[in-house]
């Protein structure tokens, strides 16, 4: 209902709220609890009082009739409205009449209120109110007051703001308004509990009442026991007086209780039956709703969707009838009206309302009218429209010119209006924004606005609710992503914001919990420091996690998951809090595995993958997890993007490095990934190509070798021609084409690639003025200058770890040959150690424990393990490999041994031998990577180092990644 309180009887009412939601108003008092109190005389000053309370209480007499029988005009003195003697009229009235009043008189009364604040064209002020409470002590609703009555003075009382709870409020007033408002719930709960006969009751007073009650809890009235018993009483009214309502009546009930239900009310069976049998007669009424109705009727059934209400029958037939009637009455709508209209039509495609052509024809009709009417918009309109046109791009809508013009003509708006908005208008235009600029070109006059919002974030944060707070970071982190520049004032707001996390952390539903760690996640990722009240909010909001975990959906799953993962990637610890969220949430990903999209299925693979390279226990759930997502990377194979194929590489890569058991899922997400990278390849990032690369050569034997090369040839240029890439991404490159280049120099049918070779002298040059600091970076520097025969400028650090097989071997060589000189742990060439050196023999002896294949199966042999033999065999030592799963018994170590024999000169006793070639499988294995942001330096690292010589799997250094 708009602010001129016409009442029922004149206009439509206006909904004067689209995408607000209810505003924190203070609570009325208690009504019920001063039901029964004594009512005493306590606030009339003196006749003579002095100043301005003179005028309130004028000596002149004048009757109750005859006030009845005068027009209340906006001039008329309030004090003509007070005048004891009225009181006394009423009381004498009831007492004389006793149980036979009917409470005309009181009702006649009742309409002179508001008749003379719809004179005045605004409620009552709080000194009005307060002087008029007073005179009410004595005002009491009686069971015996008809229909008529009851309905006039509770409906007149609402509309001149008898009941609005004004903060502050005196108590005493409060207490004799909470008295007042219980007498008449009382008579209306009794009134509908009567016997048909003796009711009365007539659809305009149903109406009444219900408008009535809707404006009271819109205006801030508590929702008590009592008030909603009110609203129980009458809502089976309504489906027994439905056939009698005027089109006015339906929209103002719909109004009514879409509003009720926007503050809480349960949607009881009788609520719900009410609307059903409501929107028939929107069907019937279709051609004699006014414009006003048109948009109150859309804007309501948009609140009870978007309140939960299910869609009963007749809900989609009442509004493909009514949205039409759009387009027709188009010239007749205020700028109230096309602002509700756009929210309500976006609200209803946001909660899966198709999008047919009558609805696009809808908004088409109506977005030139927001150009048309520009200069009328309040802020509240602005911030309504920005939001809806920003959700209805979001669903699909087409950004056409009358679109974009749209949002030209409300820009300088924002900026105009700036100090007008609300703490949810400014949370809704942030919103707003941050979607249109998503993937977009900045729209002129985008940047200013947003400008000029920021500072409002630090002004208004006291007064952020909790989904406004959740919405704002995450519209500012996605305005940074889209190239927001991280101004002093957006890091202003961002502070100002954190704290609030914390203060309201309990008050965080699902989705807010989700959107929330999701923006800092990306904040972090995007430079910001951890504060300490970013630390802060992370940590209050990691046991909502656990907590809500059967609360979210398959997109907040994911995005939880890549956010903690991102987190602990950029410096979060790995705490006992966060590793019970992550485990909270992984039997969801098998749970939901069908409802991925393949943007979550690759953000969850990386995100699970990185936890575990960041010490996250790879537990039965993870592995279980893994294996519900390996098949729909198959089945999604045609739509992932560029960065989702890299990054799945990447953590397939990372999977068979981590021992993850090689089984059929993984080898055809692997061969469904690779045509994809050829087929792509101009779309890939320098970051991702390099990816690509370290993936690709690290799967080593799993990868057939013609894939290998075709692959290699197709990506290698285009990192070559890029002259701005990062040292990371050099060194992830680098180490991709050594391994690369090894496996085809250890393959005896292929032809060696001496373009693939050019590429690492050239990789190699980009970082000769480099001096790493870190072990990986020198290792991987090292073996380049072995590969290319150079002198090696520094002199890496690794670990030596004798481990329990290679002890066996040496032991066993030296027990048949004492003489054999054997040294241990001897490195060569600055690369990683080997194994066992003979020296006299120029023969090296790698004992390879699981970490040396692929998926630990003895059989496929990683990029790694072939990049390390390859630059042995080139410094001039002979390999012979021997398995730690052929050390198990003297029987199956026994040929390595005498093949060594042989090898030295030394005749073994029998005949039995291995070839001391490899004999590897000439199977074609075809396998592809994909991920989110990981970027990990693939070179055998000294981790691994220390693996290959325990038969164990080590603790593994953590590696950068993107």
């Amino acid at each position: 209902m708009d602010r001129s309180y016409a009442g029922i009887t004149g206009q439509y009412t206006r909904s004067g709220n689209d995408n607000n939601q209810p505003k924190d108003h203070a609570a009325s008092s208690r009504r019920g609890r001063y039901r029964h109190a004594p009512v005493r005389q306590w606030c009339h000053p003196p006749r003579t009082a002095p100043g301005r309370n003179e005028s309130y209480y004028s000596s002149a007499a004048c009757s109750f009739q005859h006030l009845q029988r005068r027009s209340v005009n906006r001039t008329q003195d309030f004090n003509n409205l007070i005048k004891q003697e009225i009181m006394d009229g009423l009381v004498n009235q009831s007492d004389r009449i006793g149980h036979r009043y009917d409470g005309k008189h009181h009702g006649q009364y009742a309409s002179s209120i508001k008749k003379y604040t719809s004179a005045a064209k605004r409620p009552l002020n709080r000194t009005e109110q307060s002087h008029l409470i007073c005179f009410l002590q004595n005002f009491t609703a009686t069971p015996s007051w008809n229909w008529r009555s009851l309905t006039t003075t509770f409906h007149s009382f609402t509309s001149a703001g008898v009941f609005t709870p004004y903060n502050p409020m005196d108590e005493r007033v409060k207490r004799t308004q909470a008295a007042l408002l219980s007498t008449l719930l009382d008579a209306i709960i009794f009134k509908c509990n009567q016997k048909p006969q003796a009711m009365n009751i007539d659809p305009r007073g149903v109406v009444n009442l219900l408008w009535a009650m809707a404006k009271l809890v819109d205006n801030g009235l508590e929702q008590t026991p009592e008030f909603n018993g009110a609203v129980a009483a009458l809502l089976p009214q309504v489906n027994a007086q439905k056939n009698y309502f005027i089109p006015q009546h339906i929209v103002n009930l719909l109004w009514a209780m879409a509003k009720l239900a926007d503050y809480g009310q349960e949607q009881t069976p009788e609520f719900n039956g009410a609307v059903a049998a409501l929107l028939p007669r929107v069907n019937v009424q279709k051609a004699n709703f006014t414009a006003q109705g048109i948009a109150n009727l859309l804007w309501a059934m948009a609140k009870l969707v978007d309140n939960g209400q299910e869609q009963a029958p007749g809900f989609k037939e009442a509004l493909a009838e009514l949205l039409p009637y759009v387009n027709r009455q188009k010239g007749q709508f205020t700028p109230q009206h096309i602002a509700n209209l756009l929210w309500a039509i976006a609200k209803l495609v946001g909660n899966g309302q198709e999008q047919t052509p009558a609805l696009n024809e809808a908004v088409a009709a109506l977005l030139p009218l927001v150009t048309a009417q520009k200069k009328q918009f309040i802020p509240q309109h602005i911030a309504n429209l920005l939001w809806a046109i920003a959700k209805l791009v979001d669903n699909g809508q087409g950004r056409t010119p009358v679109l974009n013009g749209a949002v030209a003509a409300l820009l300088p708006h924002v900026n105009a209006q700036k100090a007008n908005f609300t703490g949810q208008g400014v949370a809704n235009l942030l919103w707003a924004m941050a979607k249109l600029v998503n993937g977009q070109k900045w729209a002129p006059g985008l940047k200013e606005a947003v400008a000029t919002l920021l500072p409002c974030v630090n002004v208004q944060k006291a007064h952020f609710k909790p989904q406004e707070i959740a919405n704002l970071l995450w519209a500012m982190v996605k305005l940074v992503d889209n190239g927001q520049e991280r101004t002093p004032e957006f890091n202003e707001a961002v502070v100002a914001l954190l704290p609030r996390v914390k203060a309201h952390k309990d008050r965080f539903n699902a989705q807010p919990s989700a959107n929330l760690l999701w923006a800092m996640a990306k904040l972090v990722e995007n430079g910001q420091q951890w504060t300490p009240g970013l630390k802060e909010a992370v940590t209050a909001l990691l046991p909502h996690v656990k907590a809500q975990k059967a609360c979210f959906k398959p997109q907040e799953v994911s995005n939880l998951l890549w956010a903690m993962a991102k987190l602990v990637d950029n410096g979060q610890k790995l705490t006992a809090k966060l590793k019970e969220a992550v485990a909270a949430l992984l039997p969801y990903v098998n749970a939901q595995k069908d409802q991925f999209t393949p943007q979550h299925i690759a953000n969850l693979l990386w995100a699970m993958v990185k936890l575990v390279d960041n010490g996250q226990e790879q537990t039965p759930e993870f592995n279980a997890a893994v294996a519900a997502l390996l098949p729909y990377v198959n089945a999604h194979k045609a739509n992932f993007q560029p960065q989702e194929i890299a990054n799945l590489f990447w953590v397939i890569a990372k999977l068979s490095d981590n021992n993850q058991e090689r089984t059929p899922e993984l080898k055809e997400a692997v061969a469904a990934l690779l045509p994809h990278v050829n087929a792509q390849q101009a779309h890939f990032q320098p970051q991702e190509i390099a990816n690509l690369l370290w993936a690709v050569a690290k799967l080593g034997e799993l990868v057939e070798l013609n894939v290998v090369t075709s692959t290699f040839e197709s990506l290698v240029y285009r990192i070559s021609e890029n002259p701005q890439l990062s040292q990371q991404t050099i060194l992830m490159s680098l180490w991709g084409v050594m391994a690369g280049c090894a496996r085809l120099s250890l393959a005896s049918n292929s032809n060696k690639n001496n373009c693939l070779e050019e590429h690492i002298n050239d990789l190699f040059s980009r970082l000769e003025d480099t001096s790493p600091d870190n072990a990986e970076e020198q290792s991987i520097l090292a073996m380049a200058t072995s590969w290319l025969g150079r002198a090696c400028p520094l002199v890496p650090h690794y670990p030596t770890i004798i481990s329990k097989p290679q002890t066996v071997v040496c032991n066993q060589l030296q027990s048949c040959i004492p003489s054999l000189r054997i040294e241990e742990e001897k490195s060569l060439n600055s690369l990683p150690p080997v194994d066992l050196l003979l020296p006299d023999h120029n023969l090296v002896i790698e004992v390879q424990g699981p970490s040396h294949y692929v998926g630990g199966d003895f059989t496929t042999r990683n990029g790694s393990t072939l990049l390390k033999i390859a630059l042995l065999q080139k410094a001039g030592f002979e390999v012979i490999e021997i398995p730690v799963n052929r050390l198990l018994s003297q029987d199956l170590m026994k040929p390595y041994i005498d093949q060594i024999k042989t090898r030295i000169g030394f005749p073994p006793p029998g005949h039995g031998s291995v070839s001391l070639k490899r004999r590897w499988a000439d199977e074609a294995y075809v396998t592809a990577d994909k991920g989110r942001q990981p970027s990990d330096h693939g070179y055998l690292t000294a981790a691994e180092h220390s693996e290959e010589q325990t038969g164990k799997p080590a603790k593994r250094k953590k590696t950068n990644n993107q």
